[in-house]
């Protein structure tokens, strides 16, 4: 059977080159980069020379690079610590309905301590407003949220538009750019961010690494006490093997990106082209344009998504409905719910998200399971059409 991956918005597999690089910060050099004898000097300046690339890939300064776990620590870090900085000037805080849970479950808790948050919805196609996010900030608005794109539907929204306008009232602003950093042109300075998170896994580096932008001169109180690793903002002995495999992941990015992105909006539009034209009820979620080169969300009527990925699955094709955070739960995306999708369309997506090694013979393979048999001629049975292709019974 056939072993087709296209769920890279969950993880991309870390590439071989990456692998090899890091190979030997888990033995011959693994010393700890506080250290000062030989080994820890080596460790260091792996970790440094790694910052300098983050840094240079995003436009910031190498100071401004904070190491994490991932884009759900930076996420963490920067709302509550931010939040604790001013809460003096201001409780009130804007973000998308859209966000990743990591920016909405960390923004309830702070609810619940007394802070005022705003979610603006998006329009249909997914895209949130600018005029909707200026239209709701406040005197005491102190944070704004926002995804650079969606890591369910891909859509890419209007950052540096609203990035201009906090940096105009003094409003800090937060971007999640875990699905973009690697995958288009990610400027801070263009997008005027104060804070800015993503995660090496997204790029083809390793697992349990990632890294949060803070702009110099905001407020943004230590996170994790203990040592003065990250300038005493995140305490704990670096993890310099995965560390310096982000770095080894963004100089490939940095030759390829621009390459790949061409190549992966061909195969992506070949998909959407030939899903929308051979299940004439699927709907493409999402703005049509304006979304990530790799990113296709469908959504069927009728269909149990969960059901439908399960049958995939089998085929050997790796797929998913949404965000693998929330996969497993029986309520509706709130992502697709906040376009306006009722429970049962929300409940019938898919997303397929291609990476760096998917090829059109991949893309022909998946497209045939869906192409198998006569297509129906009524979309009152498109549905069920597509689910004895799929093989699914219910």
């Amino acid at each position: 059977m056939r072993n087709l991956y296209l769920d890279h918005a969950a993880s991309a597999p870390c590439d071989p080159r990456v692998l090899e690089a890091m190979r030997p910060y888990f033995n011959e050099q693994s010393g700890n980069a506080s250290s000062p004898h030989r080994q820890g000097r080596y460790a260091r300046k792996a970790l440094e020379d790694s910052r300098e690339i983050a840094a240079a890939f995003i436009g910031s300064a190498p100071v401004e690079i904070v190491f994490t776990s991932g884009a759900s620590e930076s996420n963490n870090h920067a709302i509550f610590s931010t939040a604790r900085a001013l809460k003096a000037k201001g409780r009130h805080i804007v973000a998308s309905a859209i966000e990743h849970h990591s920016i909405l479950e960390p923004l309830r808790q702070l609810e619940q301590d007394g802070f005022q948050v705003t979610y603006v919805r998006p329009r249909t196609d997914g895209i949130i407003a600018f005029e909707e996010i200026k239209a709701v900030l406040r005197p005491d608005t102190v944070l704004v949220c926002l995804q650079h794109a969606n890591n369910e539907i891909g859509t890419i929204q209007p950052v540096s538009q609203v990035g201009r306008l906090c940096r105009e009232l003094g409003i800090y602003f937060l971007v999640d750019a875990t699905q973009t950093v690697g995958h288009i042109p990610v400027s801070v300075k263009e997008i005027q961010c104060d804070l800015l998170s993503f995660s090496a896994h997204k790029f083809y580096g390793p697992q349990g690494v990632g890294a949060l932008y803070i702009r110099q001169g905001i407020k943004c109180s230590a996170f994790i006490l203990g040592g003065d690793q990250e300038r005493g903002r995140r305490a704990g002995t670096h993890n310099v093997t995965g560390i310096f495999g982000l770095g080894e992941a963004i100089k490939i990015c940095r030759a390829q990106m621009t390459e790949e992105a061409v190549r992966e909006i061909e195969l992506r539009d070949m998909v959407i082209k030939s899903v929308l034209k051979d299940i004439p009820s699927a709907v493409l979620n999402g703005h049509p344009k304006e979304r990530l080169p790799n990113n296709a969300h469908f959504s069927f009527p009728g269909i149990s998504g969960e059901e439908l990925v399960s049958s995939l699955d089998m085929a050997g094709i790796a797929v998913s409905m949404g965000s693998a955070c929330t996969w497993g739960q029986l309520e509706p995306s709130h992502v697709l719910k906040a376009t306006g999708l009722s429970d049962g369309m929300a409940l019938g997506s898919l997303r397929v998200s291609l990476g760096r090694a998917t090829t059109k013979e991949d893309i022909a393979y998946f497209l045939e399971y869906f192409r198998r048999g006569d297509q129906p001629a009524a979309e009152d049975v498109a549905c069920r059409d597509l689910e004895a292709h799929a093989g699914i019974a219910r």
